[in-house]
């Protein structure tokens, strides 16, 4: 297990050494809590984009399964009429510059596996740039849009925002509710009232702090091949090596679990860079992976490689609350 893992787990299992770190704890919460407030004070170098932003992001670290939600928003954007763009931190990109406009053909290293994904996926006009407000700037210097997506932005407080949609994991929760290093929180929790909704991956029902979705498997894809096929391909039993280089990996394993499946894990860190050689694995089993760890490994994929395609599906209470929200921010939408 790496150092990131055990600190993870001491996250949200507790650990008593944890209280160690309470001293930077503090530190961090004054530094976290004088940008928001400067935010809210306008001051500084804060953008204004000339259509809306929706923001999603999240206050923990680690996976909570905001590129389906991201992909949902898209298409039910689209399904309104309404042009629609992304801008994305690009974690892990190599661009040649900034802002860098991702484009389906493009590698992952250049772009990015998630805004990859979501190009791939869906066409969508999509700006790179850790830097959102000069990503969005970009964007409509391209594009002609009704709402912008940002991917990720939360505690990016140069980038105004219209609405802001954060995702919590349903199972692991806020863990032990400390801001980083004693704590998995990126911003006290306190923030979860300011926001405009909570979205819990995972949540079987509403509950009075948020909106449930989840996340449903709907077909495997073969990597190298693109083929599609239905869940059924793989039979109850099914013996699978299973990848997955996510926030959350034993999210992807318990997914296929439930799916009666039978995976033998194999965790990598988030966003991790893959070859034939990591990925070959004994005994011989169809090897079945992340879309976001596709991406990456389309060019030396075997035969027998798969990912799981997976969509979000918010419950009907989160649409209207969505429909609403956009028929305000964009009349006649």
């Amino acid at each position: 297990m790496s150092v990131a893992d055990r600190l993870l787990e001491a996250w949200y299992r507790g650990h008593p050494a944890l209280a160690l770190l309470r001293p930077l704890e503090c530190l961090y919460r004054r530094v976290v809590q004088g940008k928001r407030a400067r935010f809210l004070a306008g001051e500084g170098d804060i953008y204004r984009a000339p259509v809306p932003v929706l923001v999603v992001g999240n206050i923990t670290v680690g996976g909570t399964g905001k590129t389906p939600l991201i992909l949902f928003l898209i298409e039910h954007c689209r399904a309104r009429g309404l042009k629609v763009g992304v801008v994305s931190r690009g974690y892990g990109a190599t661009p040649p510059s900034l802002p860098w406009r991702v484009h389906a053909e493009q590698s992952a290293a250049q772009a990015g596996d998630e805004p990859l994904l979501i190009v791939q996926r869906t066409g969508v006009p999509l700006m790179i740039d850790p830097d959102r407000s000069r990503a969005v700037r970009a964007l409509l210097d391209e594009e002609t849009l009704d709402l912008i997506l940002c991917d990720d932005g939360l505690q990016h407080y140069r980038l105004a925002r219209d609405l802001e949609l954060v995702l919590i994991d349903a199972a692991r929760g806020l863990g032990n509710r400390r801001c980083l290093p004693a704590g998995p929180l990126r911003e006290p929790s306190e923030r979860l009232r300011e926001v405009d909704a909570v979205l819990f991956n995972g949540a079987e029902v509403d509950r009075a702090d948020g909106f449930a979705f989840r996340l449903q498997p709907t077909a495997l894809v073969n990597v190298a091949s693109g083929e599609r096929v239905g869940i059924e391909h793989f039979p109850a039993g099914q013996a699978v090596h299973a990848v997955a280089g996510i926030g959350n990996p034993q999210r992807f394993f318990n997914t296929l679990e439930a799916l009666n499946w039978r995976p033998v894990p194999h965790p990598f860190a988030d966003h991790a860079q893959y070859d034939v050689a990591q990925l070959s694995f004994e005994p011989s089993l169809p090897l079945l992976m992340t879309e976001k760890d596709a991406v990456k490994c389309r060019a030396f994929a075997a035969a027998d490689w798969w990912y799981l395609a997976v969509d979000a599906v918010p419950t009907p209470a989160f649409v209207d609350w969505l429909d609403k929200a956009l028929a305000r921010l964009i009349p006649g939408s």
